[in-house]
């Protein structure tokens, strides 16, 4: 019996919305998609255009859901592997943000925040350049492409319609998680070392010449060292950016393997 064209048209849109579903996860925690700077119809627009284009991947050799019980539950099921997926991405952008912070901590420069248009946080000068300086780098380097490429791929190890066990999200939590401070801590180490150096000099100046004021001398020393050391360290950085995002996309795809 030949089937008709209605119910041809409702698996299809069945499937978009779970393809749909999982994408939109991408564009709550992945670096770049969820951009506060991005406009929310330039979002659904790339959304619903990536999740056409993942439609036939999607559902190859799969079956669909027909009855609104198992649509429901398998919608919820695809938002939880998106955000899952997203996350481990996420922590790449996390540990950037880290990173920057701790680095403005230490400077000086976390009494002069401004709104960073790319994660709609407070941060001071140098969150903002290295979160700029991580866009620009993921961009160039077809970070966003790795990422979707990341997502496509992921039907093959989370079928549509499945959904890893809660031991798997917990584990690829908590290992998110450490590896935010991993990274941020290997992002900032450079700079760390260089202002912690400079802060012992000065200790050291201010006992041997007590009648020199340190403090005004220390903190312009300190805004030099951390801005050389910056530009000095920003190649390596970019170089480590693109080897955690491949291997967060990596991890991902191995954490929310089922069976």
């Amino acid at each position: 019996m030949p089937i008709k064209l209605p119910e041809i048209a409702s698996s299809q849109v069945i499937a978009f919305v779970l393809v749909l579903t999982r994408v939109g996860g991408l564009f709550v925690l992945a670096p770049i998609f969820s951009a506060r700077a991005l406009p929310v119809k330039a979002k659904l627009i790339a959304a619903g255009a990536i999740s056409f284009a993942l439609v036939p991947v999607a559902t190859h050799g799969r079956e669909l859901p027909t009855d609104a019980f198992s649509t429901t539950t398998a919608i919820m099921g695809e938002a939880v592997v998106g955000l899952g997926f997203a996350f481990s991405i996420g922590v790449v952008l996390g540990a950037v943000q880290l990173a920057a912070s701790l680095l403005d901590t230490m400077v000086g420069f976390s009494f002069g925040g401004v709104l960073d248009p790319f994660s709609g946080q407070q941060q001071g000068p140098l969150g903002q350049l290295y979160a700029l300086f991580a866009t620009t780098v993921l961009l160039l380097t077809g970070g966003d492409e790795l990422m979707v490429r990341g997502l496509a791929e992921s039907y093959a190890t989370v079928p549509l319609g499945a959904s890893p066990s809660a031991a798997a999200f917990s584990a690829l939590a908590l290992d998110g998680f450490m590896r935010v401070f991993v990274i941020g801590l290997e992002i900032a180490a450079p700079v760390l070392i260089a202002l912690v150096v400079t802060d012992a000099a000065f200790a050291l100046v201010g006992r041997a010449v007590p009648q020199m004021n340190v403090f005004v001398v220390e903190l312009p020393a300190k805004v030099l060292v951390a801005f050389a050391v910056v530009g000095a360290s920003l190649p390596f950085v970019a170089g480590h950016l693109q080897q955690e995002l491949a291997r967060s996309v990596d991890l991902a795809l191995r954490g929310l393997r089922v069976g």
